[in-house]
């Protein structure tokens, strides 16, 4: 038997995570694959698994140190069995928004991203890396990769023994922006016009803020520089189209508060957005288009209705995706997005609550505002925003009656969905939330 380091993993794009959690002790039996730590950034929680099965001999950390890729966990006496395959963290890193999202403003898709044609005449990229071997680089970074739409086989890999990392990807995609593929995704510096004079604009303003009077630096926080990023791209590479409606829930309302006083004792909260849920997967399944990402020239309709909703953070929004939505009824409903929403708080929330989104609702009815444009959550093709409900006076033909009135923001992608469409997708859901027995047609 030989003495063997297990180290931390590829895990993704934080320089250094806290341990939070250790799962073995001298002298456990661990299998391959088997968790020994659990470590957690300012996002989400990971568990390191062994590489190799064996006896652990010496830990190396305790509660509250920091590590990176490369770090000496313990120290472990190896079986026969040989090494597992290179292990990723159990819960790989998450990049949000939702979001997430937002998650609003979600941003935390797991699929490819369409290509999309630019008016701006750019020169054709050049290959950086030759096609044909498998690029080397971790499941995080190919993740990465899919959702900027970026071909790893072109991109040069800076890490070790050219493996390709998160700022490799990043470079590679600000170089095809900016028309100078070559130099910068071999580690040069941006080309000069790359924030902006690419694409026709101006470049950014640079200006001495202190010398207006005092100011204060603060850095943003880890969630808000990834979707930033995320946020930026959707912006820029989806067209927008806003779409807003009104829905009567007056009814809607109180059955909601009879139910809560029915589940008083189950401790389950039926909020509105449950409803919404519902509602949404019952205009998904009759607009088909809405539920569906663009690949290249095809476009993918799924039949599976995951709908992420938007979670807010101390650190900021995040996307969870309630998973099989059209299998579950209010009350489950309720309690899933109860537990994704508390762990979205904690920085608890693992890569595989945040993927697989089919439809993103971003809802700001807690705290105000009237109407919105929330930002596609690519590579969905729509996201439906929700505000403040009020009593308003609605005509009935003979006199005004008070009503409880929900309005609804919508935004599609234009490549996919046409104005007629969006105008009926939302006033088919405000119809369901007004008759909320059409659920069941």
């Amino acid at each position: 038997m030989a003495i063997v380091e297990i180290k931390v993993p590829d895990i993704g794009d934080f320089s250094e995570v806290a341990v939070i959690e250790l799962l073995v002790k001298p002298g456990d039996a661990v299998k391959a694959e088997q968790s020994l730590i659990t470590v957690e950034s300012d996002k989400a929680s990971m568990e390191i698994p062994s590489s190799h099965a064996g006896v652990v001999k010496e830990l190396r950390v305790k509660l509250g140190d920091k590590v990176k890729e490369g770090s000496v966990v313990l120290m472990l006496e190896a079986s026969d069995a040989g090494a597992a395959p290179a292990p990723a963290a159990a819960a790989a890193s998450t990049a949000a928004p939702v979001a997430a999202a937002p998650a609003a403003a979600p941003a935390l898709a797991s699929e490819p991203v369409a290509r999309v044609s630019s008016p701006v005449a750019v020169p054709a990229h050049e290959p950086t890396a030759p096609t044909g071997a498998l690029p080397h680089a971790s499941p995080s970074v190919r993740k990465f990769a899919r959702e900027l739409g970026v071909p790893l086989e072109q991109v040069r890999g800076s890490g070790h023994k050219g493996r390709i990392t998160d700022e490799d990807v990043k470079n590679f995609t600000k170089a095809v922006m900016s028309g100078s593929t070559r130099t910068q995704a071999m580690g040069a510096q941006p080309a000069a016009g790359a924030d902006g004079a690419a694409l026709g604009l101006l470049p950014w303003p640079k200006v001495d803020f202190a010398k207006f009077g005092p100011i204060e630096r603060k850095e943003l926080s880890r969630i808000k520089k990834i979707s930033g990023a995320n946020l930026h791209r959707n912006w820029v590479m989806i067209p927008h189209v806003n779409s807003y409606e009104d829905a009567d829930i007056t009814e809607l309302e109180a059955l909601r508060v009879q139910l809560n006083k029915e589940n008083e004792k189950a401790g389950i909260k039926v909020t509105m957005l449950a409803f919404v849920i519902k509602a949404a997967v019952a205009a998904l399944k009759k607009f088909p288009d809405f539920n569906a990402s663009l690949d290249g020239e095809q476009l993918v309709l799924k039949n599976y209705w995951n709908i992420g909703f938007a979670a807010d953070t101390p650190n900021g929004l995040v996307v969870p995706v309630l998973k099989n939505a059209d299998q579950k009824g209010l009350l489950e409903i309720s309690a899933e997005m109860a537990e994704l929403s508390k762990k979205a708080r904690d920085g608890k929330l693992s890569a595989a609550d945040m993927q697989g989104g089919t439809f993103s609702i971003s809802s700001l009815g807690g705290i105000g505002t009237t109407y919105f444009t929330p930002l596609i959550n690519a590579p969905e093709v729509a996201i439906l925003g929700l505000s403040k409900s009020a009593m308003k006076p609605v005509w009935d033909g003979k006199d005004f009656q008070p009503r409880l009135i929900l309005p609804l923001s919508l935004s599609y992608d234009h490549r996919v969905i046409d104005g007629a469409a969006g105008a009926r997708f939302n006033a088919y859901l405000a119809q369901v939330l007004g008759d909320f027995r059409r659920v069941l047609l």
